[in-house]
């Protein structure tokens, strides 16, 4: 008999408390949800839900203040990218990839191969020697993504990579990224304030409440693999896209 799996990611009762200049904020609150292995799982939720928090946990930026986050020995190398890309602006696109791994010390011509395979991945080729005032939002955030995945890591957080791009750019982004982590499947965490992103991209989403962001639904996402734009007009899209936005209205948070 075959048994499941073991989580690649398991959070266990936590909750986040910390100080800012208003007083004491209670970020999170008595979240428990285990991210499958290779899996594609978002966060959605109202601003202030703790959706950033969540994920600056997970990757060890900030610390919890009770509860666990615990990775499977085959799951610990963590990768970010967030809402901004942050790309060094002296450095061209291909050295901006490259930087994790030079920070390592490996030999320049194997970091180069490595490099270029990703900006092949990403649709980057022949862009490798720009710069990035010479990019779109698209295409930079496509240079963050690669250079996140240039780690190699299991764990994929994404904190709104697609947020500050049009409506059509953010479409395509989203398939864009489907055919990396189809060619990579890395464990995805995505964080996104789009009912019809998460759903689409994913195969669960965990929707939150306002602060404390605690979970008030688990929704399983049963689309059919590889997704295609035409499933957003389906009745099950449909749906999905109903139960999901109940939800949250029901807790007053303002998502799209």
């Amino acid at each position: 008999m075959n048994s499941s799996p073991e989580p690649a990611l398991q959070v266990h009762n936590l909750g986040v408390t910390f100080r800012d200049a208003s007083g004491v904020v209670h970020a999170l609150h008595d979240l428990s949800f285990s991210l499958p292995p290779n899996g594609f799982v978002s966060l959605i939720g109202p601003s202030g839900s703790g959706k950033s928090t969540l994920l600056k946990v997970v990757a060890g930026l900030v610390p919890p203040t009770h509860g666990s986050v615990r990775f499977s020995p085959d799951h610990s190398k963590i990768g970010m990218v967030f809402q901004k890309a942050n790309l060094m602006p002296w450095r061209r696109v291909i050295d901006n990839i490259s930087l994790p791994l030079e920070l390592k010390g490996l030999p320049r011509e194997d970091i180069h191969a490595q490099a270029q395979e990703l900006i092949r991945l990403v649709g980057l080729e022949g862009f490798e020697n720009a710069y990035p005032r010479d990019l779109s939002g698209g295409m930079a955030q496509r240079v963050a993504i690669a250079r996140s995945l240039m780690q190699d890591p299991d764990i994929l957080l994404l904190d709104e990579p697609f947020g500050a791009l049009d409506a059509l750019t953010r479409e395509r982004m989203g398939d864009e990224l489907l055919y990396i982590w189809q060619a990579r499947r890395k464990t995805v965490l995505l964080v996104t304030h789009s009912i019809p992103e998460a759903i689409y991209l994913s195969d669960q989403v965990l929707a939150l409440s306002s602060r404390p962001g605690s979970i008030v639904l688990d929704l399983p996402v049963h689309l059919p693999r590889p997704r295609t734009p035409e499933m957003r007009y389906s009745e099950i899209f449909s749906e999905l896209t109903h139960t999901l936005r109940d939800t949250l209205h029901e807790d007053n948070g303002l998502v799209q």
